[in-house]
C-alpha cells in the first residue's frame, strides 16, 4: 500500500513525498482511513511504530480547508520533549499547507503560548500541567475543538496524570472526535477509554506490548561496579557510532556522563533537574552529532525521536517491562534497524526475568573476552545509600542551626531596635519652677566660664537670661 490509496491531500502527499515516506507502516495503514471517517479510536501501538503520523495526517487532512483562526485540534502528550517531537513532526508533514501549531509545556515562558492561544492555531500540542495553567484565563477557552489526542496514554496515567486529564476534559467540548494511542493497554486505560470514546474503533487491542521487530537486542552481565567501564570499552571498540543511555536515577545520569567526558567522549545529560533550555540544547547537540552519548533517565524515554538512532543502553534495568519496551523503541523506529544492549548486574536479574517474560523470549548473553570483569574502578556512580542518608541528615541538621541563628539574630536585631525607639520617644526631663528672685541672682563664680565675647545663657523654657557684667549690673 501507497500513501496516495489513502486519499491523503494533495498537499500532504507532496510533504509525505519530499520526507522520503512512500508507504505507510502498519499502523498508520490500519489506523489512518477510520480516523478520517472521524471515528473514535483506541489504538494500541508500540513506541516507534509511526504512530505520531498516525494520528496527525488525518488531523491534517481534516484542516487543511477549515477556516483559520481557531484551534480545532488538541494533542496531549505526557512530557515535554515529546510534545516538542509531535510539533516538530506536524511541522515537517504541513509544510505544503496553511496548517499553524504551537506546543504548550512548563519551563517556558507562557507569553507566546498565551499568544498561540489568542490567534488561534490550528492545533495545540501540550501537556495537560501547563495546559490546566492557562484555563485558568478566559483567553484559553478552546470551545471551537472538535479533535483530541491522547498520546502515550499509559506513560501519562504511569505519572499520575488522570486527575489533570479530567479536569483537561472539562474544559473542551464534549461534541468531538478523540483518538486515544497507548503502548500499553492496562486496566486504567481501558477504563479512561471507556469513559472517553463513543463506539470506537479498537486497533491491535489484543496484541502483546513488544519491541519493534528491527531491533537487535543483548544482555551484558556485569557487576554493578563496572558498568562505566564496560561502557566505555564498547564506545572504545567503535562498535557504536551514537548511543543513547538509561539510568536508573539522575545522580547516576550525572555521574556517568561526568565519567564519559572524562574518558573522552563528547556526552551530555538530561533529566528532570535540568532547565528546558538545557534539556532543549541537549537533544538539539545529540540529534546534530555534537554528543556522542546521550545519559538519561526515564523522562527522555517517550520523547527523543533520532533518525537512524543505532544503540540503546539499558545501563540500568528498568524495573517494569513497559518502560524496557519504551527505552529500546527509541531505536529501530519507522521499520529501521537499531541495537538495544542492557547491563544487568546479579542483583538485577530477577527484573530482567520479567521483561523477558513479558516479550515472551529469553535475550542473549554477552561476554566480552578481553574486558577484565574482576577490576577495580577508581570511580563510584552511586553513593551507598546510608551515605546519602548520613549527608542528606548532616545537611538538614547545619541548614537548622543556621535557620535558628539567623532567627536569633534578627530577634535580637528587633530587641534592640525596639529599645532604641522606646529611649526616643520617652519624654524629656523639665528643669526645677525657678523662682523670681532665684532668676535674678548671678551664677556663682564657680560655675562660669572665661570667654572673649559676652556670654549669653538659655532657659530650659528657651528664654534669654541676662548674665551680669563685672559691676554687678
Amino acid at each position: 500500500m501507497a500513501f496516495s490509496d489513502l486519499k491523503l491531500h494533495p498537499d500532504l502527499l507532496k510533504g509525505l513525498k519530499e520526507l522520503g515516506f512512500t508507504r505507510p507502516t502498519p499502523i498508520q495503514a490500519d489506523a489512518i482511513p477510520p480516523a478520517m471517517e472521524g471515528r473514535d479510536m483506541l489504538a494500541c501501538a508500540m513506541t516507534g511504530s509511526g504512530k505520531t503520523a498516525a494520528f496527525l495526517l488525518p488531523l491534517l487532512h481534516k484542516l487543511i480547508d477549515k477556516p483559520r483562526g481557531t484551534t480545532r485540534a488538541l494533542v496531549m502528550t505526557p512530557t515535554r520533549e515529546l510534545a516538542a517531537q509531535v510539533l516538530e513532526d506536524l511541522n515537517d508533514l504541513a509544510c505544503h499547507t496553511p496548517i499553524t501549531g504551537a506546543a504548550v509545556f512548563g519551563g517556558v515562558s507562557m507569553g507566546p503560548q498565551e499568544h498561540a492561544f489568542r490567534s488561534g492555531v490550528d492545533v495545540i500540542v501540550a501537556t495537560p500541567g501547563r495546559l490546566l495553567d492557562h484555563f485558568k484565563y478566559q483567553y484559553a477557552k478552546l470551545s471551537g475543538l472538535e479533535y483530541l489526542v491522547l498520546d502515550e496514554g499509559d506513560r501519562m496515567l504511569d505519572m499520575g496524570f488522570l486527575p489533570q486529564i479530567r479536569r483537561v476534559l472539562r474544559h473542551i467540548p464534549t461534541r468531538r472526535q478523540t483518538l486515544f494511542f497507548s503502548a500499553t493497554i492496562p486496566p486504567p486505560i481501558a477504563q479512561l477509554s471507556s469513559e472517553m470514546l463513543r463506539n470506537p474503533f479498537t486497533l491491535n487491542i489484543e496484541r502483546e506490548s513488544a519491541p519493534a521487530v528491527g531491533i537487535t537486542q543483548a544482555v551484558y552481565p556485569v557487576p554493578q561496579n563496572l558498568k562505566a567501564m564496560l561502557f566505555a570499552a564498547l564506545l572504545e571498540r567503535g562498535e557504536m557510532r551514537q548511543a543513547l543511555v538509561f539510568t536508573r536515577t539522575k545522580h547516576r545520569a550525572d555521574r556517568l556522563a561526568k565519567y564519559l567526558i572524562k574518558e573522552g567522549v563528547k556526552a551530555e545529560r538530561i533529566h528532570g533537574n535540568r532547565s528546558q533550555a538545557q534539556r532543549t540544547e541537549v537533544l538539539a547537540g545529540f540529534k546534530s552529532g555534537k554528543y556522542r552519548v546521550l545519559v538519561a533517565t526515564d523522562i527522555a524515554a517517550r520523547g527523543i525521536d533520532v533518525e537512524a538512532l543505532g544503540h540503546v543502553v539499558n545501563f540500568d534495568v528498568p524495573a517494569a517491562p513497559e518502560d524496557y519496551i519504551h527505552r529500546v523503541g527509541r531505536t529501530g523506529r519507522a521499520e529501521m534497524t537499531g541495537e538495544a544492549f542492557t547491563f544487568v548486574a546479579p542483583e538485577e536479574e530477577g527484573d530482567l526475568r520479567g521483561i523477558e517474560r513479558a516479550i515472551g523470549k529469553r535475550l542473549p548473553r554477552v561476554i566480552i573476552p578481553d574486558f577484565d570483569y574482576k577490576a577495580t574502578p577508581d570511580t563510584k556512580l552511586e553513593v551507598p545509600r546510608g551515605e546519602r542518608l548520613a549527608a542528606m541528615r548532616a545537611q538538614k541538621s547545619g541548614e537548622r542551626t543556621r535557620a535558628k541563628a539567623k532567627a536569633s539574630r534578627r530577634t535580637e536585631g528587633t530587641t534592640r531596635q525596639s529599645s532604641s525607639r522606646s529611649e526616643d520617644r520617652a519624654p524629656r526631663s523639665r528643669p526645677p519652677a525657678r523662682s523670681s528672685s532665684s532668676s535674678r541672682q548671678a551664677p556663682s563664680a564657680a560655675s562660669r566660664t572665661p570667654s572673649t565675647a559676652p556670654a549669653r545663657a538659655t532657659s530650659g523654657f528657651g528664654r534669654r537670661v541676662r548674665t551680669p557684667d563685672k559691676r554687678g549690673h
